[in-house]
């Protein structure tokens, strides 16, 4: 599988903002690894016609119904995206979504035809306390539905701590945590385990994306807010490709 970045645009982005990603497209368009953007419903059938590949940052588990507000995964495959984040901490924390919902919402996912990037990570209290592969490994044994593959799945490795705070672990962790997550995917996944790609996201910006990237069963990485602008994402993509 190819390395993969995602940018994540969060509750941000009007069409105002749209010439960023034509500027990507134009910088970015053969890359050698699979460049994605999520960005918010609004603009997502407008950011399809960059050329760039577009994912949604969140999808109701049902296809339709009475959930106002909500946006199911075959609007966002109607939009024109091909991609799907699910279980963000800041939907866990923020909405207050279990292990058993972010499994629902990527099983939705898959039967729509999107690629799933499922987000895990511990809290601060977590991380001090030493329980953060035990945490992780239970997010992954409730939150990732049987059958899991490549083609359908990417892992999100994002400490929650680390999340626009400007704190990042050290390589060494990144690394250790990252060993134990591709160790848990293949003993539950065997071959699918060792292909499926691993993304580091918290804090990734360009002066430290190089370092990052360079360490092993790190496939890439989900961008936050480095991510709003080309002038802070392009340098983290080519540091990307640079490591593929």
């Amino acid at each position: 599988m190819r390395k993969l970045i995602a940018g994540n645009w969060k509750m941000n982005g009007t069409q105002e903002d749209l010439p960023d990603l034509d500027t990507l497209a134009k910088a970015h368009g053969d890359a050698s690894v699979d460049v994605v953007i999520c960005g918010p419903a609004t603009l997502l059938g407008r950011m399809t016609t960059t050329g760039l590949t577009i994912g949604g940052q969140d999808c109701h588990p049902s296809t339709s119904g009475a959930h106002t507000g909500d946006i199911s995964a075959p609007m966002i495959v109607d939009a024109g995206a091909t991609y799907v984040i699910t279980g963000h901490s800041e939907r866990r924390t923020d909405h207050h979504e279990d292990d058993a919902l972010v499994m629902a919402k990527t099983a939705a996912g898959w039967h729509a035809g999107l690629h799933v990037i499922l987000c895990i990570g511990e809290s601060e209290a977590q991380y001090r306390n030493g329980e953060t592969l035990n945490v992780l490994r239970a997010q992954m044994d409730r939150s990732i539905p049987d059958g899991a593959t490549p083609e359908t799945t990417t892992i999100a490795y994002e400490p929650i701590w680390a999340i626009g705070t400007g704190l990042t672990p050290t390589p060494d962790e990144i690394a250790a945590v990252h060993a134990a997550l591709r160790a848990y995917l293949e003993a539950r996944f065997g071959a699918a385990g060792t292909a499926m790609r691993l993304l580091y996201g918290g804090s990734v910006k360009a002066s430290n994306a190089g370092g990052i990237f360079l360490l092993p069963n790190v496939d890439g990485a989900l961008v936050g807010g480095a991510s709003l602008k080309a002038a802070d994402f392009s340098p983290i993509i080519t540091a990307l490709e640079q490591s593929a």
